[in-house]
C-alpha cells in the first residue's frame, strides 16, 4: 500500500471514530441533544443534495431554511412523553408537514428534484429520533439501529476485500461484489441479535439485521445513482476522509425509515 493510500485510510480511521464518538454521545444524551445533532445532519443532506441537483444559491438556502423548519416541528418527538400519548398525530403531522413542504419547495424553485430531497432529508431524520425517544427502549432501539448500519458497512468492505468476485451493480458502484453484500447481511444479523440480545429488544430486532442489511446496501446504491447523475465524486467535501454528510448517510436513510415504519405499526 503505497505511502498516500496509507495517509487517506489512516485520515478516515481518525474521522469515523470522532464521527461514532459525537453520534455515541448525542444517541446517549437523548432528548434535544440527540435532536440537534439529527437536525442539524438533515440540514447538511438537504444542502448536498441541492448541490448535487445543481440548485442556484438561493435554491440551496431555501432548501435548507425548510429542512430546518421542518426539523424544528420535529422537536415534539424529542419527549417520550408526547411519543406516548400523541404518537399517531405526530406521525400524521410529520407527513403533512414533509409533504405540504415538499411540495412549496418544487414548485417555488421550478424543480420537483428538491421537493424529493426535502422528503428525503426529513423523514428518516425523524424516524430516527422517534426510535431514539420510544418510551422504554429508546436507546437500545436507535443503538440497534445505528449499529445494523455500520455493521452492514463494516462486513461488506471486508468480506468483499477478502474474497472479491462479481460486481454487485457494476455502473453504479464498481467496488461493490455480491461477496461483499453477503457478508455485510452476516456482519448485521449477528451484530444485530447481539445488541437485541443485550438490549432486551423484541424476537424481530433478533432476525431483521440481514434483510435491513440489503435495504442499506439499496440506499448506499441509490446514492451512487445520484452521485453518477450529478457527476459528482462525493456527495461534499465536509466530512475529513468520507466525503460528504450523505456519503456516511445514504444507508441508514432506508433503514432509519424501516424500523421506524416496524415500531410505529408493531411489526418491531
Amino acid at each position: 500500500m503505497s505511502k498516500a493510500a496509507t495517509s487517506e485510510l489512516q485520515l478516515r480511521a481518525l474521522s469515523g471514530v470522532v464521527m461514532v464518538a459525537i453520534a455515541l454521545t448525542a444517541l446517549w444524551l437523548g432528548g434535544v441533544a440527540f435532536w440537534a445533532l439529527v437536525s442539524l445532519l438533515s440540514v447538511l443532506m438537504m444542502a448536498e443534495w441541492a448541490t448535487m441537483a445543481q440548485a442556484s444559491r438561493w435554491q440551496i438556502a431555501l432548501a435548507a431554511l425548510l429542512t430546518g423548519g421542518l426539523m424544528i416541528a420535529a422537536l415534539a418527538f424529542a419527549d417520550p412523553a408526547n411519543i406516548a400519548i400523541y404518537q399517531d398525530q405526530l406521525i400524521a403531522q410529520t407527513f403533512e408537514l414533509t409533504g405540504l413542504g415538499a411540495i412549496l419547495l418544487a414548485v417555488i424553485s421550478f424543480r420537483a428534484r428538491l421537493g424529493a430531497g426535502l422528503l428525503y432529508a426529513v423523514l428518516p431524520a425523524v424516524g430516527l429520533i422517534f426510535l431514539r425517544e420510544q418510551p422504554g427502549q429508546g436507546l437500545m432501539l436507535a443503538l440497534w439501529t445505528l449499529v445494523i448500519v455500520w455493521a452492514t458497512d463494516i462486513g461488506a468492505y471486508f468480506a468483499g476485500r477478502a474474497i472479491g468476485g462479481p460486481k454487485l451493480a457494476p455502473k453504479l458502484s464498481p467496488n461493490k461484489t455480491w461477496a461483499g453484500l453477503i457478508g455485510g447481511m452476516a456482519a448485521a444479523l449477528l451484530t444485530g441479535a447481539g445488541i437485541a440480545w443485550l438490549g432486551g429488544l423484541p424476537l424481530a430486532c433478533w432476525i431483521a439485521g440481514a434483510p435491513l442489511a440489503v435495504a442499506a446496501q439499496m440506499g448506499d446504491l441509490f446514492e451512487s445513482w445520484l452521485k453518477r447523475r450529478s457527476g459528482v465524486k462525493d456527495s461534499g467535501k465536509l466530512l475529513p476522509g468520507h466525503g460528504g454528510v450523505l456519503d456516511r448517510l445514504d444507508g441508514l436513510v432506508p433503514v432509519a425509515l424501516l424500523v421506524a415504519a416496524g415500531v410505529a405499526t408493531g411489526l418491531i
